[in-house]
């Protein structure tokens, strides 16, 4: 018999205003009984249908729900979600057709799956018990609409423990290199599928990393936490100098095979810890014209947000303080816990504690291939401002 949840008093709301988590403490009982990962009918206390996910009684998300009117995940669901993704993708016009992220989990209707297009190949993630016992299928569904040469699974994010999902990786299909050239922003950029961060690349930041450009014309630019390189390419167009800083050996040889990939020769990579670094060319007094800060997330669950205030804070503090009178701090945050109103406060109390004034310049998001689903504000986790330092 299938499950059937029913849902305490009230507790509907937040579902139906749009969210797709159905958490185990909302739930008044269980009926029915059935594999775990299989689909499971959620109600209201008032036994009205709100709609279908897929159960996973290990996890606190104890339903992922995906099915408002559907009443089929079967194959031919699949297919019609897959491709009404990436027929959004296709308006959103050029720059989208090479890299992009063609499916994003929840604010697509796939809550629990990632998947990353890198030229002919994809990326997978299985986040959800329910999606990881469909990959073979969902697999299937993407070679069959897309033809892709490979498609790799990258299913090996630290979240999955809380699904009781061990980490996995592999190809699911055709064959996938090492390593995979992209271009975004007419640069072209190398993308370790295998072994890169997330799923090789990240890119959320797709247009960030071009707007950092108009305020890099012959500039001394700072790019701290670099990773594999795309903001500090992106400068290296307009800037004069650039220094890519990461504590990553691995991380700054990828930059500097992207630089070789591009003929760009004004980037200089320094690896070491930013906090000290930072305040290493403090006390050397060494100014910039720009700095960049797109560190990674420092809060991963409610209970850290007070400590990653403080490490948000103090880096800002450092930033600020290493930007020429007139020059610009970009910085960014890429945790949901830390919302957009909390770290623009934050960035007020660091102007304050670093003796400079800060007017906000610009404020971006993710790029508009991670949409944000209202109602669902862990969609919207990407804060991006520019700063000018007076």
């Amino acid at each position: 018999m299938p499950y059937s949840v029913y849902l305490k008093k009230n507790e509907e709301k937040r579902i139906l205003a749009g969210h797709s988590w159905v958490y185990a403490n909302e739930v008044q009982r269980v009926e029915g009984k059935d594999k775990n990962g299989s689909l499971a009918a959620v109600y209201a206390a008032d036994g009205r249908y709100i709609g279908s996910g897929y159960i996973n009684h290990a996890s606190k998300i104890l339903v992922r729900i995906f099915l408002r009117n559907e009443d089929t995940d079967e194959k031919q669901f699949y297919l019609s979600r897959l491709k009404e993704c990436a027929e959004y993708r296709a308006k959103l016009g050029q720059g989208y057709d090479d890299c992009c992220r063609l499916v994003f989990a929840e604010a697509d209707g796939l809550p629990g799956l990632i998947v990353d297009k890198y030229g002919d190949y994809l990326v997978m993630q299985c986040l959800s018990l329910g999606i990881h016992l469909r990959k073979k299928l969902i697999a299937e569904c993407l070679a069959e609409l897309f033809a892709p040469k490979g498609i790799y699974e990258r299913s090996d994010a630290a979240v999955r423990a809380k699904e009781g999902l061990p980490p996995e990786k592999g190809i699911l299909f055709g064959e996938v290199p090492d390593e995979i050239v992209v271009r975004e922003n007419g640069l072209l950029m190398s993308v370790d599928v295998k072994n890169g961060q997330k799923t090789g690349y990240f890119l959320d930041q797709k247009e960030n990393r071009f707007a950092l450009r108009r305020y890099c014309a012959d500039a001394e630019v700072l790019d701290c936490f670099c990773n594999s390189g795309g903001f500090s390419l992106n400068a290296a167009t307009a800037a004069k100098q650039v220094i890519a800083a990461d504590i990553s050996p691995l991380a700054l040889e990828n930059v500097q095979k992207n630089c070789r990939l591009n003929g760009i020769q004004n980037v200089a990579v320094q690896c070491g810890d930013v906090f000290e670094l930072l305040r290493e060319y403090k006390r050397e007094n060494r100014r910039f014209d720009v700095v960049v800060l797109d560190p990674p997330a420092f809060c991963k669950s409610a209970a850290e947000v007070k400590d990653a205030c403080r490490g948000y804070k103090d880096i800002n503090i450092l930033g600020m303080k290493l930007v020429r009178p007139g020059g610009f701090l970009v910085t960014c945050s890429c945790s949901h816990y830390m919302t957009a109103p909390l770290f623009e406060k934050m960035l007020a109390e660091a102007a304050v504690q670093s003796g400079r004034r800060a007017r906000a310049v610009e404020i971006r998001s993710q790029a508009p291939d991670h949409p944000a689903l209202l109602g669902e504000d862990e969609t919207r986790y990407l804060k991006f401002f520019v700063l000018q330092i007076l």
